[in-house]
């Protein structure tokens, strides 16, 4: 299912590209996953296989009004295959796209006790400088932490926590018995 989500997201960011409608493109997107994942009557009609997509495809030009005309033939097309139910798929697909083509960077830094906003920006803009992108930055707390920070920059993890080292002793420890 995840190569499907990756083909459709991909065939939709260069539509969308194509028309220079990659941003109002993913707004929508978001829009439509977000109202589809809090309705559950629109999560039976667009997931049940008792709707032909015919009926589908009408609901979508329902439901959805005033969007872009490359979006909604989207979604229609997605009703006519039989694949609306891999929507939030396709929507995490066409962000990373997204993020990519806007050169953005989500960084999330964790750490056990809420942060100084100035520390917070001061990790931000250094992550900027060394790597050149815009970054998204959401700053976290878990008490699990207990000290230190988990500092996770795109989709590598740099963990300098006292639960990260505890855990790191307590493997050393297992392998050295």
């Amino acid at each position: 299912m995840e190569e499907i989500a990756q083909v459709y997201s991909r065939s939709l960011f260069e539509v969308a590209k194509e028309h220079d409608e990659v941003d109002e493109i993913h707004e929508q997107l978001g829009e439509f996953a977000d109202a589809l994942d809090e309705n559950r009557e629109l999560q039976m009609f667009f997931f049940s296989p008792y709707f032909s997509s015919e009926e589908k495809q009408d609901g979508i030009g329902k439901v959805v009004e005033g969007a872009n005309e490359h979006f909604l033939n989207f979604l229609k097309l997605l009703a006519e295959r039989h694949r609306v139910a891999a929507l939030f798929r396709i929507r995490r697909e066409y962000d990373a796209l997204w993020r990519q083509e806007n050169k953005l960077l989500e960084v999330r830094v964790t750490s056990a006790r809420p942060l100084d906003d100035e520390l917070v920006q001061s990790i931000g803009k250094r992550i900027e400088e060394q790597t050149g992108q815009r970054i998204n930055l959401d700053a976290n707390v878990d008490p699990d932490v207990i000290g230190g920070l988990v500092l996770r920059v795109g989709n590598m993890v740099m963990d300098a926590s006292v639960r990260g080292r505890l855990e790191r002793l307590r493997k050393e420890v297992a392998r050295a018995a």
